[in-house]
């Protein structure tokens, strides 16, 4: 692995790490500690096709990223709604 493939690996594991923490962090909204933990899940896709694992990264992006984050927003939309009631 060449200098400028380490740096790249290194920063975004500090942003995976950093969206992790922000995904945990008790102060933060439910609806931006959705989108961190899908930030997470897009990092660690993109690590996936850095590390040559297409297919486990296609797989990341489309179920960790973008169906597991929708999921999300509906379920906390349909709690919202039903706490209403």
């Amino acid at each position: 692995m060449n200098d400028m493939m380490l740096i790249f690996s290194l920063l975004l594991s500090v942003a995976m790490i950093s969206a992790a923490v922000m995904a945990i962090w008790p102060s933060r909204s439910r609806a931006i500690a959705i989108l961190a933990a899908g930030a997470v899940s897009l990092f660690a896709s993109i690590m996936f096709l850095v590390l040559a694992a297409p297919d486990v990264a296609m797989t990341e992006a489309a179920i960790g990223s973008g169906l597991t984050t929708f999921l999300f927003f509906f379920v906390l939309g349909r709690v919202r709604s039903s706490k209403d009631d």
